[in-house]
Parts: C-alpha cells; structure tokens; sequence
C-alpha cells in the first residue's frame, strides 16, 4: 500500500489547494464545504510533510476528517456571518425622473399599471394622486415604479 501513495501529502496538499480554488473561484465561496475540506486536507499533508503524522492513508484521512470537523466548528458561524453581511445598493439609472401623465386615480397601497418601453410596469405612490396628475419616477424596484407628483 505504501508504495501507490509515495507522494502522499504532497498529494493531499494539491488536492487541498484544487478544492480552495474551486470554492473560492468557481462557487464564489457560496458554501463551505469544499473550503473546510480543502483546508484540512492542507493541513494533513503538512502534518504528514513535517513528520507529526505517519504517512499512510489510514492516518491521512483520519487526520484530515478531524481537522476538517476542527476547522468547520469553530470558523463555521464567524464565516456564515461575513457572507450574510450584505449591503443593500441603490440602483440608479435613466429612468429616475422620468415624467408621465396617470391615466388612472392611485391610492395608497395600491397599484396601477404603466406600459413604458414595452413593459407594463406596477406603479405605486406615497401620497394618493388622482387620474392626469403628472408624476415623476422616484424609485424603481423588480417591476415596480414609485412615482410622487412633479412640483
């Protein structure tokens, strides 16, 4: 058995690294699974390298399944915060000001219809606003347009 495995942590160490560019390039570090086993399989093979862990496979993957369990323990929910930290942006584009005339009355959490650039598009106002008041883009959200009345 020793002699398929003569490069072993050499071995666990690429694997490792494969794994830490797969989750951090190609899943955009999404889960973390792949990072935590990634990183015990790294610090296996550098037990191994350095002589702290006999170099077989039994020991490789015990090591490296306790490592991992370590590593997801204590870095799992410091990690789960960091990737739920997101900050709300606010989109900005040519269609804030844009002006039109209601062809119907608004009233407060309510919503009409407004077909702009082949697009029938909810709108929706802070204040009531009757039928051929002019009103100007404020706000836009996924198909959704929050107009107030032009000054």
């Amino acid at each position: 058995m020793e002699t398929i495995f003569p490069y072993l942590p050499q071995s666990f160490i690429v694997v490792g690294l494969i794994l830490l560019v797969i989750e951090v390039l190609i899943l955009g570090f999404s889960t973390f699974y792949l990072f935590f086993i990634g990183a015990g399989l790294i610090a296996s093979g550098l037990l191994m390298a350095i002589g702290v862990i006999p170099e077989t496979l039994f020991n490789a993957l015990l090591s490296t399944a306790i490592i991992t369990s370590l590593i997801a323990l204590v870095a799992w929910k410091p990690m789960k915060n960091i990737q739920n930290k997101v900050e709300p942006k606010h989109v900005n584009n040519d269609m804030i000001g844009y002006q039109f005339i209601l062809t119907e009355e608004l009233a407060i959490g309510r919503t009409i219809t407004h077909r702009y650039s082949g697009i029938d598009w909810k709108v929706k106002a802070k204040e009531p606003l009757s039928a051929g008041t002019e009103v100007k883009i404020i706000a836009i959200e996924v198909g959704v347009l929050t107009v107030q009345r032009v000054e």
